[in-house]
């Protein structure tokens, strides 16, 4: 168990972050919302609901990276998931933008989640943000994954991102939980800004 005065050490760091993060972020966003937005209609910023800290619902943010229709259009490529659980994944998404295949690949798309960390939704380090639909095949899981805020990255990014499987990021955050604290907190993110460089994993 975590002391307050940790906890309440981690959320300072996470408004500094939170705030540096949204800073140098918005002339990136900025950049890419000309071509995001030439390209196809609809909203620059998706949100979407996802499972917080104590299974508190919130909306979690990230530049829009698909056709408007993605939704709709993902009935009918159900059966070419790649991927076990309700996660989905598929090689050449056609539901995915030129440009959205570019920010997806570079982790643009994930900046305006610094807002989600300065409003307290998300950590800067944590568990990866489930989908209240992943509750069901989180099983055991489950507790030990909500007893802390999400993250922005996490064990999970920097040990593959997309190339690690539902179960196994399960696993890694479930680890991420029992072993949390500032020296983890420090190793992860500074492997993330390594995997990013390398786009390890990113699709």
């Amino acid at each position: 168990v975590i002391s307050p005065g940790k906890l309440a050490f981690k959320r300072l760091v996470d408004i500094i972050g939170g705030i540096v993060g949204t800073i140098l972020s918005l002339p990136i966003i900025l950049i890419v919302a000309i071509p995001l937005k030439l390209e196809s209609s609809g909203p620059l910023i998706f949100k979407q609901q996802r499972v917080g800290k104590n299974g508190r619902i919130f909306n979690i943010y990230k530049l829009r990276s698909m056709y408007e229709d993605a939704e709709e259009r993902k009935k009918v490529l159900q059966e070419q998931n790649q991927m076990d659980g309700h996660m989905f994944k598929m090689d050449n998404d056609p539901r995915i933008t030129k440009v959205g295949k570019f920010i997806r690949k570079t982790s643009i798309d994930e900046l305006p989640q610094f807002w989600n960390v300065l409003k307290g939704d998300m950590s800067l380090v944590g568990p990866r943000p489930y989908l209240p639909r992943e509750k069901e095949d989180m099983k055991e899981y489950y507790e030990y994954i909500v007893s802390c805020k999400p993250g922005l990255t996490g064990l999970w990014q920097v040990r593959g991102r997309n190339d690690v499987s539902f179960n196994d990021r399960l696993r890694l955050d479930k680890k991420y939980s029992m072993e949390k604290g500032f020296k983890l907190d420090i190793k992860i993110f500074f492997k993330t800004f390594l995997v990013v460089f390398k786009r390890k994993g990113a699709k």
